[in-house]
Protein backbone atom coordinates (compact mmCIF):
# COMPACT_ATOMS: atom_id res chain seq x y z
CA UNK A 1 0.00 0.00 0.00
CA UNK A 2 2.74 2.41 0.89
CA UNK A 3 4.64 1.73 -2.31
CA UNK A 4 1.55 2.64 -4.40
CA UNK A 5 0.94 5.84 -2.45
CA UNK A 6 4.44 7.17 -2.91
CA UNK A 7 4.39 7.55 -6.75
CA UNK A 8 0.90 9.06 -6.53
CA UNK A 9 2.13 11.73 -4.12
CA UNK A 10 5.14 12.49 -6.25
CA UNK A 11 2.94 13.32 -9.24
CA UNK A 12 1.16 16.00 -7.22
CA UNK A 13 4.24 18.17 -7.48
CA UNK A 14 3.15 19.27 -10.99
CA UNK A 15 2.98 17.64 -14.42
CA UNK A 16 1.20 14.55 -15.65
CA UNK A 17 0.68 11.47 -13.51
CA UNK A 18 2.42 8.16 -14.40
CA UNK A 19 -0.84 6.87 -15.94
CA UNK A 20 -1.21 9.98 -18.09
CA UNK A 21 -4.80 10.55 -17.00
CA UNK A 22 -4.37 13.39 -14.54
CA UNK A 23 -2.66 16.74 -14.87
CA UNK A 24 -1.73 18.60 -11.69
CA UNK A 25 -0.67 22.20 -12.08
CA UNK A 26 0.36 23.01 -8.57
CA UNK A 27 1.79 21.19 -5.52
CA UNK A 28 -0.61 20.77 -2.58
CA UNK A 29 2.26 21.34 -0.19
CA UNK A 30 5.52 23.20 -0.22
CA UNK A 31 8.70 21.45 -1.30
CA UNK A 32 9.67 20.82 2.33
CA UNK A 33 6.35 19.14 3.08
CA UNK A 34 6.69 16.94 0.00
CA UNK A 35 10.19 15.82 1.06
CA UNK A 36 9.12 15.19 4.66
CA UNK A 37 6.18 13.00 3.64
CA UNK A 38 8.36 11.00 1.24
CA UNK A 39 11.01 10.36 3.93
CA UNK A 40 8.33 9.48 6.48
CA UNK A 41 6.95 6.74 4.24
CA UNK A 42 10.45 5.40 3.49
CA UNK A 43 11.47 5.30 7.17
CA UNK A 44 8.20 3.69 8.16
CA UNK A 45 8.79 0.91 5.67
CA UNK A 46 12.32 0.28 7.03
CA UNK A 47 11.23 0.22 10.69
CA UNK A 48 8.31 -2.06 9.93
CA UNK A 49 10.62 -4.46 8.11
CA UNK A 50 13.06 -4.42 11.04
CA UNK A 51 10.31 -5.29 13.49
CA UNK A 52 9.23 -8.24 11.37
CA UNK A 53 12.77 -9.57 10.97
CA UNK A 54 12.89 -11.38 14.30
CA UNK A 55 9.55 -13.09 13.79
CA UNK A 56 10.68 -14.22 10.34
CA UNK A 57 13.88 -15.71 11.76
CA UNK A 58 11.97 -17.52 14.50
CA UNK A 59 9.78 -19.24 11.91
CA UNK A 60 12.83 -20.93 10.30
CA UNK A 61 12.94 -23.77 12.81
CA UNK A 62 11.85 -27.41 13.10
CA UNK A 63 9.37 -26.48 15.84
CA UNK A 64 7.60 -24.11 13.46
CA UNK A 65 7.52 -26.80 10.77
CA UNK A 66 5.97 -29.22 13.26
CA UNK A 67 3.33 -26.66 14.22
CA UNK A 68 2.43 -26.07 10.57
CA UNK A 69 2.10 -29.81 9.90
CA UNK A 70 -0.18 -30.26 12.91
CA UNK A 71 -2.35 -27.25 12.03
CA UNK A 72 -2.70 -28.13 8.35
CA UNK A 73 -2.86 -31.90 8.72
CA UNK A 74 -5.22 -32.20 11.70
CA UNK A 75 -7.07 -28.92 11.51
CA UNK A 76 -5.91 -27.86 14.99
CA UNK A 77 -5.80 -24.33 16.23
CA UNK A 78 -2.45 -22.67 16.90
CA UNK A 79 -3.01 -23.04 20.66
CA UNK A 80 -3.71 -26.78 20.34
CA UNK A 81 -0.70 -27.30 18.08
CA UNK A 82 1.59 -25.60 20.63
CA UNK A 83 0.15 -27.81 23.39
CA UNK A 84 0.99 -30.92 21.32
CA UNK A 85 4.52 -29.60 20.68
CA UNK A 86 5.07 -28.96 24.40
CA UNK A 87 3.93 -32.51 25.18
CA UNK A 88 6.31 -33.97 22.59
CA UNK A 89 9.23 -32.06 24.13
CA UNK A 90 8.21 -33.13 27.62
CA UNK A 91 7.95 -36.84 26.78
CA UNK A 92 10.68 -37.31 24.17
CA UNK A 93 12.98 -34.37 24.92
CA UNK A 94 15.62 -36.50 26.64
CA UNK A 95 15.95 -38.71 23.54
CA UNK A 96 16.36 -35.95 20.98
CA UNK A 97 20.13 -35.90 21.45
CA UNK A 98 20.50 -39.66 20.91
CA UNK A 99 20.31 -39.51 17.12
CA UNK A 100 23.49 -40.21 15.19
CA UNK A 101 22.73 -37.27 12.91
CA UNK A 102 23.74 -33.79 14.04
CA UNK A 103 20.94 -31.45 15.06
CA UNK A 104 20.48 -28.24 13.04
CA UNK A 105 23.01 -25.61 14.02
CA UNK A 106 25.61 -28.13 15.22
CA UNK A 107 28.82 -29.22 13.54
CA UNK A 108 31.89 -31.37 14.23
CA UNK A 109 35.41 -30.04 14.58
CA UNK A 110 38.79 -31.65 15.18
CA UNK A 111 40.55 -29.90 18.08
CA UNK A 112 43.50 -30.53 20.38
CA UNK A 113 42.94 -32.91 23.28
CA UNK A 114 42.88 -31.55 26.81
CA UNK A 115 45.21 -34.40 27.82
CA UNK A 116 48.00 -33.22 25.51
CA UNK A 117 51.11 -31.52 26.80
CA UNK A 118 51.78 -27.89 25.84
CA UNK A 119 55.35 -28.91 25.07
CA UNK A 120 54.22 -31.14 22.20
CA UNK A 121 54.30 -29.96 18.62
CA UNK A 122 50.88 -29.43 17.09
CA UNK A 123 51.64 -32.07 14.45
CA UNK A 124 52.31 -34.64 17.19
CA UNK A 125 49.60 -33.58 19.66
CA UNK A 126 46.53 -35.75 20.22
CA UNK A 127 43.35 -34.56 18.54
CA UNK A 128 39.73 -35.30 19.37
CA UNK A 129 36.44 -34.78 17.56
CA UNK A 130 33.93 -32.49 19.30
CA UNK A 131 30.42 -31.34 18.45
CA UNK A 132 29.89 -27.60 18.67
CA UNK A 133 26.69 -25.57 18.60
CA UNK A 134 27.27 -22.79 16.09
CA UNK A 135 23.68 -21.58 16.07
CA UNK A 136 20.76 -22.09 18.44
CA UNK A 137 17.80 -19.87 17.58
CA UNK A 138 16.14 -20.21 20.99
CA UNK A 139 19.24 -18.89 22.75
CA UNK A 140 20.80 -16.70 20.08
CA UNK A 141 17.93 -14.69 18.63
CA UNK A 142 16.85 -13.04 21.92
CA UNK A 143 20.46 -12.05 22.62
CA UNK A 144 20.94 -10.64 19.11
CA UNK A 145 17.66 -8.73 19.32
CA UNK A 146 18.26 -7.37 22.81
CA UNK A 147 22.03 -6.80 22.99
CA UNK A 148 23.40 -6.79 19.45
CA UNK A 149 26.02 -8.59 17.38
CA UNK A 150 28.94 -8.32 19.83
CA UNK A 151 26.97 -9.82 22.73
CA UNK A 152 25.81 -12.67 20.48
CA UNK A 153 29.35 -13.43 19.34
CA UNK A 154 30.60 -13.47 22.94
CA UNK A 155 27.74 -15.76 23.95
CA UNK A 156 28.59 -18.18 21.15
CA UNK A 157 32.29 -17.96 22.00
CA UNK A 158 31.57 -18.93 25.59
CA UNK A 159 29.29 -21.76 24.49
CA UNK A 160 31.58 -23.46 21.97
CA UNK A 161 34.66 -23.26 24.23
CA UNK A 162 32.82 -24.90 27.11
CA UNK A 163 31.30 -27.52 24.81
CA UNK A 164 34.74 -28.44 23.49
CA UNK A 165 36.21 -28.56 27.00
CA UNK A 166 33.41 -30.79 28.31
CA UNK A 167 34.10 -33.22 25.45
CA UNK A 168 37.83 -33.40 26.20
CA UNK A 169 39.04 -30.83 23.68
CA UNK A 170 40.50 -27.34 23.77
CA UNK A 171 39.97 -24.55 21.27
CA UNK A 172 42.51 -21.85 20.46
CA UNK A 173 42.07 -18.25 19.35
CA UNK A 174 43.20 -19.33 15.87
CA UNK A 175 40.53 -22.06 15.74
CA UNK A 176 37.75 -19.69 16.74
CA UNK A 177 38.80 -16.79 14.51
CA UNK A 178 39.71 -18.62 11.29
CA UNK A 179 37.83 -21.93 11.38
CA UNK A 180 34.57 -21.09 13.16
CA UNK A 181 33.69 -17.37 13.24
CA UNK A 182 35.75 -16.29 10.19
CA UNK A 183 36.86 -13.02 11.78
CA UNK A 184 40.10 -11.43 12.92
CA UNK A 185 42.04 -12.72 15.91
CA UNK A 186 41.96 -9.24 17.47
CA UNK A 187 38.17 -9.43 17.54
CA UNK A 188 38.30 -12.67 19.53
CA UNK A 189 40.97 -11.25 21.86
CA UNK A 190 38.74 -8.23 22.59
CA UNK A 191 35.79 -10.52 23.28
CA UNK A 192 37.87 -12.63 25.67
CA UNK A 193 38.97 -9.50 27.52
CA UNK A 194 35.35 -8.35 27.89
CA UNK A 195 34.32 -11.77 29.19
CA UNK A 196 37.16 -11.82 31.72
CA UNK A 197 36.02 -8.42 33.00
CA UNK A 198 32.58 -9.97 33.50
CA UNK A 199 34.21 -12.82 35.50
CA UNK A 200 33.25 -15.36 32.83
CA UNK A 201 35.77 -18.19 32.53
CA UNK A 202 36.60 -19.31 28.98
CA UNK A 203 38.49 -22.65 28.79
CA UNK A 204 40.99 -22.10 25.99
CA UNK A 205 44.21 -24.02 25.43
CA UNK A 206 46.19 -20.95 26.50
CA UNK A 207 44.40 -20.71 29.86
CA UNK A 208 44.11 -24.41 30.68
CA UNK A 209 47.74 -25.10 29.77
CA UNK A 210 49.08 -21.78 31.15
CA UNK A 211 50.45 -20.70 27.79
CA UNK A 212 51.06 -17.17 26.51
CA UNK A 213 50.26 -13.96 28.34
CA UNK A 214 46.70 -14.90 29.25
CA UNK A 215 45.88 -15.19 32.95
CA UNK A 216 45.89 -18.90 33.83
CA UNK A 217 42.68 -20.70 34.74
CA UNK A 218 44.22 -21.50 38.15
CA UNK A 219 44.55 -17.81 38.94
CA UNK A 220 40.98 -17.17 37.78
CA UNK A 221 39.75 -19.90 40.13
CA UNK A 222 41.79 -18.53 43.05
CA UNK A 223 40.41 -15.04 42.36
CA UNK A 224 36.90 -16.42 42.72
CA UNK A 225 37.90 -18.11 45.98
CA UNK A 226 39.34 -14.96 47.60
CA UNK A 227 36.09 -13.18 46.69
CA UNK A 228 34.22 -15.65 48.89
CA UNK A 229 32.77 -18.04 46.29
CA UNK A 230 32.23 -21.61 47.49
CA UNK A 231 33.98 -24.61 45.94
CA UNK A 232 30.79 -25.94 44.35
CA UNK A 233 29.98 -22.58 42.81
CA UNK A 234 33.51 -22.18 41.42
CA UNK A 235 33.49 -25.74 40.05
CA UNK A 236 30.16 -25.15 38.28
CA UNK A 237 31.21 -21.78 36.84
CA UNK A 238 34.59 -22.99 35.57
CA UNK A 239 33.62 -26.55 34.58
CA UNK A 240 36.19 -28.02 36.97
CA UNK A 241 35.85 -30.70 39.61
CA UNK A 242 35.68 -29.69 43.27
CA UNK A 243 38.87 -31.69 43.84
CA UNK A 244 40.72 -29.62 41.22
CA UNK A 245 39.46 -26.35 42.71
CA UNK A 246 40.57 -27.45 46.17
CA UNK A 247 44.01 -28.36 44.82
CA UNK A 248 44.50 -24.91 43.24
CA UNK A 249 43.44 -23.16 46.45
CA UNK A 250 45.84 -25.30 48.52
CA UNK A 251 48.70 -24.35 46.21
CA UNK A 252 47.77 -20.70 46.60
CA UNK A 253 47.84 -21.04 50.41
CA UNK A 254 51.28 -22.67 50.22
CA UNK A 255 52.60 -19.82 48.07
CA UNK A 256 51.28 -17.25 50.55
CA UNK A 257 52.86 -19.09 53.48
CA UNK A 258 56.25 -19.36 51.78
CA UNK A 259 56.08 -15.72 50.71
CA UNK A 260 55.51 -14.71 54.35
CA UNK A 261 58.65 -16.65 55.27
CA UNK A 262 60.68 -14.55 52.84
CA UNK A 263 61.36 -17.08 50.08
CA UNK A 264 61.95 -15.74 46.57
CA UNK A 265 59.78 -16.56 43.58
CA UNK A 266 62.08 -19.23 42.13
CA UNK A 267 62.31 -21.09 45.44
CA UNK A 268 58.56 -20.93 46.00
CA UNK A 269 57.92 -22.28 42.50
CA UNK A 270 60.38 -25.13 43.12
CA UNK A 271 58.91 -26.08 46.52
CA UNK A 272 55.28 -25.95 45.42
CA UNK A 273 56.00 -27.59 42.04
CA UNK A 274 54.27 -24.93 39.98
CA UNK A 275 55.57 -22.60 37.28
CA UNK A 276 57.32 -19.32 38.06
CA UNK A 277 54.65 -17.44 36.12
CA UNK A 278 51.85 -18.99 38.16
CA UNK A 279 53.72 -18.23 41.37
CA UNK A 280 53.96 -14.57 40.39
CA UNK A 281 50.24 -14.53 39.61
CA UNK A 282 49.42 -15.96 43.05
CA UNK A 283 51.64 -13.39 44.76
CA UNK A 284 49.97 -10.63 42.75
CA UNK A 285 46.53 -11.88 43.82
CA UNK A 286 47.56 -11.80 47.48
CA UNK A 287 49.01 -8.31 47.15
CA UNK A 288 46.37 -6.54 45.07
CA UNK A 289 43.08 -8.45 45.29
CA UNK A 290 40.37 -7.63 47.79
CA UNK A 291 40.14 -10.70 50.03
CA UNK A 292 36.94 -11.18 52.00
CA UNK A 293 37.35 -11.55 55.80
CA UNK A 294 36.47 -15.26 55.83
CA UNK A 295 39.19 -16.12 53.31
CA UNK A 296 41.69 -13.87 55.04
CA UNK A 297 40.92 -15.72 58.27
CA UNK A 298 41.69 -19.04 56.55
CA UNK A 299 45.06 -17.74 55.36
CA UNK A 300 45.95 -16.35 58.79
CA UNK A 301 44.90 -19.61 60.47
CA UNK A 302 47.17 -21.55 58.13
CA UNK A 303 50.11 -19.30 59.00
CA UNK A 304 49.46 -19.68 62.76
CA UNK A 305 49.37 -23.47 62.49
CA UNK A 306 52.63 -23.40 60.56
CA UNK A 307 54.30 -21.26 63.26
CA UNK A 308 53.07 -23.57 66.03
CA UNK A 309 54.45 -26.60 64.16
CA UNK A 310 57.85 -24.94 63.81
CA UNK A 311 57.94 -24.08 67.54
CA UNK A 312 57.20 -27.71 68.50
CA UNK A 313 60.04 -28.87 66.31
Amino acid sequence: MLVSVLPRWRCLGGGRSPTGKHLHRGPPLSGGGHLYFTHFIFLYMINNSSLQKWSRLETKSLDNQFLNDIINGMGCSCFEAKAVLDTVHKVYGNFFGCSQELAPGKTKFIVLSVEGSPAQKLTEATKVSVTLTINDDKEDLPIKEGSGVVALRQHRLNRICNEAFMQGGLLTVEDIAHRIFCCGERTIVRDLKDLREQNIFIPLRSTIKDMGRTLSHRSLIVKEWVKGSEYTEIARKTNHSIKAVNNYVCKFKQVVALMKDGYDVHTIAFLTKISKRLTEEYIDIKAHSIIVPSRMHELETLLKKKCQTIRKI
